[in-house]
């Protein structure tokens, strides 16, 4: 049994979500592991990032998104209205925690306040999950034939440089 970890660095944008295609950097990672069976974790530790499993379109749009996942912001659009203003549409963040961020000291979370205005991303990451898990076989990831890996950064505050883990389990053998 081995096990094989490999992150994928990803530059995010301002002011849209920010989808990122993942299958070809998943599926070279297994090739450079050599694991032939097994299980393939594609995760984030973003709160308001995702890791998910579609179809990839062929279609996009000025930007480059593929039009599913352009379909999927317009549904979250209407499901979770992005936060523009404090404490509205939401509740969070409240005084505690503007307070705890207001004294960090770390260069990817600006004491700023305006910073903190991304429950919206929250919530649209708790929808479409942290992680995805599909198994390796001869080799290959299981993936079917038009199964894509997905990440996105639903905060739209700043541009931001997030990092996804690989995570490889099975016989190299």
């Amino acid at each position: 049994m081995s096990t094989f970890f490999k992150d994928i660095k990803i530059h995010t944008v301002q002011g849209r979500p920010s989808y990122h295609r993942l299958t070809d950097q998943v599926m070279s990672a297994i090739k450079e592991s050599n694991i032939k069976n097994g299980l393939c974790l594609v995760q984030t530790a973003h709160t308001t990032c995702s890791v998910y499993f579609d179809e990839y379109m062929h279609d996009t749009n000025y930007y480059g998104d593929d039009y599913l996942t352009v379909d999927i912001d317009h549904l979250l659009d209407r499901l979770v209205p992005r936060q523009t203003t404090e404490n509205f549409p939401y509740l969070s963040p409240g005084p505690k925690h503007i307070a705890y961020g207001m004294k960090k000291t770390d260069p990817n979370y600006p004491a700023e306040k305006w910073s903190m205005l991304n429950t919206d991303a929250h919530i649209r990451a708790d929808l479409l999950g942290s992680n995805v898990t599909l198994g390796i076989k001869d080799g290959r990831l299981m993936n079917g034939s038009v199964g894509s890996i997905y990440f996105v950064d639903f905060d739209q505050t700043r541009e931001r440089n997030r990092i996804v883990n690989i995570i490889l389990v099975g016989d190299d053998k």
